[in-house]
């Protein structure tokens, strides 16, 4: 039989049938030829007409042969289909048999889109080993600090003084690591949520100025601050607090230069946004680095970064904290010419 044969009544029952299914869904006729789709799997393969031979359309030889060997009367399957072009997608394809009326046999194939929970799946891994390694390394530290404390140097008063110390600065780095990946992890939580308090960027950024100015000082850099009086923004205090003081103090590690500096940091009001940019004059960062500024862990320097206490998570923080706020962050940088980080969050009521 094929799909002319078919009375019409059955025909327009298969297809409100799939057509009320949430997933991408294909009816195919003993002919591998594409009697229905509803319309997730329209949006899918754009290029589907009724018809065509599904070969055209699904590239995925494991698909295929599982279609062939239902057809052939045997038992529903699933197969997958990974595709690598022009986007890596990856998809459960269950393949079942469909007898009609007349006892034709048609294909049902049902997509289960799994894209979205493998690279869940996959940073998750990467994020618990990369925490791991960073946490590894200070905790190793601590142990052989106290090991030794406890053996050879446990009368040597200027050795112990010196340990302690750094066992203090290590602790300290753990410390930071672990409030930085449980604050990461709440605002991942809350992400949908976009927070709505009424928040004045201009009294947050001085209050971070107020704190970091100690920590200016002592790497001889200048805190330029270039500001309306206020601008009110839909916001969580606490989370813009984060942005302005991991920006600021970014730049104060990174940005100064052996010399006297200077951090400019300036707040507008550009149409319907609230613009904080923070801008060093020091080394400046490189192309092939711009990209990853934000991925966990990632580091342009790692050994200046954990001399100076970072954990590599901050812009991270920055990026997701931002996103939550429905704004935006750009960096814009050239090896030799310092850098800028500039976060755009919409006005209250704009």
């Amino acid at each position: 039989m094929t799909d002319q044969d078919r009375p019409a009544n059955e025909t327009a029952l298969q297809n409100a049938l799939i057509e009320a299914l949430p997933e991408p869904v294909l009816v195919i006729s003993p002919a591998r030829r594409i009697a229905a789709a509803n319309a997730p799997a329209r949006s899918l393969f754009p290029a589907i007409k009724g018809d065509d031979l599904l070969p055209h359309i699904l590239r995925a030889p494991d698909v295929l042969d599982a279609i062939g060997r239902v057809l052939a009367g045997g038992a529903a399957e699933v197969a997958s289909w990974h595709e690598r072009v022009p986007v890596e997608r990856l998809f459960d394809v269950h393949v079942a048999p469909l007898l009609t009326s007349g006892r034709a046999r048609f294909v049902v194939l049902t997509l289960r889109d799994l894209t979205i929970a493998r690279r869940v799946e996959r940073m998750r891994v990467d994020f618990i080993a990369n925490a791991s390694h960073e946490l590894r390394t200070p905790l190793a530290s601590l142990l052989g600090f106290v090991e030794t404390l406890q053996g050879a140097a446990k009368d040597d008063a200027i050795a112990r003084e010196r340990f302690l110390v750094i066992m203090r600065d290590q602790g300290r780095r753990m410390a930071r690591l672990i409030d930085d990946l449980l604050s990461l992890s709440h605002i991942e939580q809350q992400q949908h949520l976009r927070p709505k308090a009424d928040v004045d960027v201009v009294e947050v950024t001085r209050h971070c100025i107020d704190a970091l100015t100690p920590m200016a000082q002592e790497n001889r850099v200048t805190l330029r601050l270039e500001a309306p009086e206020s601008l009110v923004v839909a916001g969580d205090r606490d989370e813009l607090v984060r942005v302005a003081e991991n920006l600021i103090e970014n730049a104060i590690k990174y940005g100064a230069g052996e010399a006297e500096s200077a951090v400019d940091i300036r707040l507008e009001a550009t149409g319907a946004t609230a613009r904080l940019a923070v801008r060093d004059y020091g080394p400046g960062i490189a192309p092939e680095h711009l990209p990853r500024l934000t991925e966990r862990f990632y580091r342009v320097d790692a050994g200046q970064s954990r001399a100076k206490g970072g954990t590599g998570l901050g812009l991270a923080l920055v990026k997701h904290i931002v996103a939550r706020h429905r704004g935006r962050l750009r960096i814009v940088s050239e090896p030799g010419q310092g850098a800028e980080f500039a976060v755009e969050i919409p006005l209250q009521n704009a």
